[in-house]
């Protein structure tokens, strides 16, 4: 009788045991089974290729400079003849044809214009040159009839304009008597006092526009041709559109490399007519590639052969020849490129 309890509660606790195990493996396989389908179901997919088009584009290289707005690079003017110093200009003063910049011995030293300054006392007829010529062309300017301008044929005319401007109606023109300036200037600094003699130097004088100076590597300078067209920055950030008036053939030593300054003038006095002095950035575009083909940098594919190619977006790869490299821009050509191929890029 016990036997037999004992036997059947045996097979009881067998029977549950399996039961048990039958249910775990169970869950086991469907968590295994909707997990891996979880799984599936959320997998991302593969990254999409980034193409960009060709294009046609216009590439340009540019160049910036620091330099310094101003009235340029002051220059000195000494006197002439002899005399003492009575009368000196101001601060800002512009020299006009035929109006006094300074005074000798209590008269006026009228300006005139010109390449040749006065050598020579003009006190005979027979007397021809450049600074008779240089006389007669400042005359006419002024509006005065100078007969033979080559010859000094016109003592009468002279002696009109000597009463005009306050000296003495002589018909004759000595050294000193007149100061011959290029062009119009303007006084930057007067270095003279009164009764200091006139044969020394009297002012420093500037352009009467205002320039841009700008101090360029020597090495960088063959690049930059005079009439050029560039860009003045201001310190506002305001571009301003100027030239290149002169490139210097003096270089100056110093510290770092060799320099060569270079003079751009604003097409537009206004535009910087607010400015005394300040520094500025000139950008130069040094090279221009009109109408070509173009793709960003990232698209270049280095060939281990050498060279370079673009690769299409179903994996072909395409070589090319590259041209003109501008900001993130590299110009290409090459069999089947043409406006609108899609390639891939990195950027």
């Amino acid at each position: 009788m016990s036997t037999t309890r004992s036997g059947g509660r045996r097979r009881w606790v067998w029977l549950l045991v399996t039961a048990v195990v039958v249910v775990l493996l169970g869950a086991t396989a469907f968590f295994v089974v909707e997990h891996g389908r979880g799984t599936a179901a959320t997998a991302a997919p593969p990254p999409a290729v980034q193409t960009v088009a060709v294009r046609k584009t216009d590439l340009a290289n540019t160049r910036s400079f620091t330099g310094t707005l101003g009235f340029g690079t002051p220059q000195p003017l000494k006197g002439t003849g002899a005399g003492t110093v009575t009368k000196l200009p101001a601060l800002g003063d512009v020299a006009q044809r035929g109006k006094p910049l300074y005074s000798v011995d209590g008269h006026p030293v009228p300006v005139f214009f010109g390449d040749t300054p006065l050598f020579r006392k003009l006190d005979n007829p027979d007397l021809t040159g450049p600074d008779v010529t240089m006389v007669a062309a400042n005359l006419a300017a002024l509006g005065y009839q100078v007969g033979h301008p080559k010859t000094f044929t016109f003592a009468e005319t002279l002696k009109k304009w000597q009463k005009k401007v306050g000296l003495d109606e002589t018909g004759t023109l000595d050294v000193g008597q007149v100061a011959v300036l290029a062009g119009p200037v303007r006084v930057n600094s007067v270095t003279a006092q009164p009764g200091d003699p006139v044969a020394e130097p009297l002012l420093t004088v500037t352009s009467t526009t205002k320039v841009v100076v700008a101090p360029v590597d020597a090495s960088d300078v063959a690049a930059i041709k005079t009439g050029a067209v560039v860009s003045v920055v201001r310190p506002d950030g305001q571009g301003v559109p100027a030239k290149v008036t002169s490139v210097s053939t003096d270089v100056a030593e110093g510290q770092g490399p060799p320099k060569v300054n270079v003079l751009v003038t604003p097409d537009d006095p206004q535009s910087v007519a607010d400015l005394d002095s300040a520094a500025v950035q000139v950008r130069i575009t040094t090279e221009t590639h009109a109408g070509v083909l173009a793709v960003p940098v990232g698209a270049l594919i280095a060939l281990r052969e050498g060279g370079y190619a673009v690769q299409l977006p179903d994996g072909t790869l395409k070589a090319v020849e590259t041209g003109m490299f501008a900001r993130d821009l590299v110009e290409i050509r090459g069999a089947g490129v043409a406006e609108g191929l899609k390639v891939v890029t990195t950027s």
